[in-house]
């Protein structure tokens, strides 16, 4: 319901935006404020985001465009993925692996 309600306000602000009544400096900081939040994910959440994908370390690995070795390192919590990894893992676990495709 959240996202609905944000997606209308958002649509609104656009339409603020292309009837000159908001300027395009505070439609970008508006659509700023409208992105998801990134979650930080464990160990075990990384496993079952991976399990879930039926992906191998090393394919999963390709997806996100890492080492085998990093994944591996995520998935005992030795490491934890942070910028564009974080983000594509956050969208893996959103909506699927084939988000990626």
């Amino acid at each position: 319901m959240t996202d609905s309600i944000l997606g209308a306000v958002h649509e609104t602000a656009r339409g603020l935006h292309r009837a000159g009544a908001m300027n395009k400096r505070t439609l970008r900081d508006f659509d700023a404020l409208c992105l998801p939040e990134v979650k930080q994910f464990n160990a075990a959440q990384i496993k079952r985001i991976r399990a879930r994908s039926q992906a191998s370390q090393a394919v999963f690995a390709a997806y996100l465009n890492t080492s085998l070795s990093t994944v591996q390192k995520w998935e005992r919590g030795e490491k934890h993925p942070n910028g564009p990894s974080l983000k594509l893992l956050n969208i893996i676990d959103a909506k699927g692996i084939d988000a990626l495709v």
